[in-house]
């Protein structure tokens, strides 16, 4: 295959909009999982031997993955300074450290933050799926807030587990991340020194604003997506009847929610 053939098929798998391009992109994002998976895991083995090799094997790997978005890429230069391939090159260098920097290794979760924004996936599950069209909001806030809470447990461990020992793997550092942001605070975890301190007070702020807010954005959405027949408007009331753009008469799927 020629170089213009390979590209060509990249930009395919990457940004066509048939079954095959989906699949491969479904495929990524399962790969995406399975790599987060490991990292968690990593936590209880860190001192095995074997970890680092899977380490590089995976360095391997997403470097490949890499490097054939980026070829795919029409505009390469933005491509690569955007967020996503700086989290991924964060992702990789830290797989590549790991044998010389564990607390460095762990910051190979910020690749869950692709998962937030993969905007060829939205567009696939809006194309295939109606439930997620309708409910498309609460799903990006739920996925919004699990990542939050993975990113924010990551730092808890990172930042504590070689000096604490009550955080002991990310099962202590999740404990701790979830009894503090909802304001339960048992008390049998506590982070040490004076930047543990620090980093719970401002756990603790977030927990009262951002957190709540995200919970109620969850479990008591005010707004649906549904697209008015007439003008297209596609966010409306809960409960609303008529389209407040058009008036036409709407005939939004609900569960007598109100």
């Amino acid at each position: 295959m020629t170089a213009a053939g390979l590209r060509e098929k990249l930009q395919h798998l990457y940004f066509g909009a048939d079954g095959e391009a989906r699949r491969f992109r479904y495929g990524l994002v399962a790969f995406d999982i399975a790599t987060i998976s490991v990292f968690l895991l990593s936590s209880f083995a860190s001192e095995e031997g074997w970890m680092i090799a899977l380490d590089l094997v995976l360095a391997v790997l997403l470097s490949i993955e890499f490097a054939a978005r980026s070829y795919a890429e029409a505009n390469r230069r933005e491509a690569l300074l955007s967020f996503a391939s700086l989290a991924d090159l964060v992702v990789i260098l830290s797989l590549l450290l790991a044998a010389f920097a564990e607390n460095l290794a762990f910051l190979r979760i910020v690749r869950a933050l692709r998962l937030l924004r993969s905007y060829h996936l939205l567009r696939d599950l809006r194309s295939e799926s109606d439930w997620f069209r309708l409910h498309e909001d609460v799903i990006q806030r739920t996925v919004n807030l699990g990542v939050f809470i993975f990113i924010v447990t990551s730092l808890v461990f990172v930042t504590q587990h070689a000096a604490n020992p009550k955080i002991a793997n990310y099962v202590d550092a999740l404990y701790f991340t979830i009894t503090t942001l909802t304001t339960t605070g048992f008390g049998d975890v506590t982070l040490q020194g004076p930047g543990g301190k620090l980093l719970a007070i401002g756990i603790m702020f977030v927990g009262v604003g951002l957190f709540l807010r995200l919970l109620q954005a969850i479990f008591r959405p005010n707004k649906v997506r549904f697209e008015c027949p007439d003008c297209g408007l596609l966010v409306h009331d809960i409960d609303a009847v008529h389209c407040k753009h058009c008036g036409r008469l709407l005939h939004i799927p609900n569960e007598g929610a109100s």
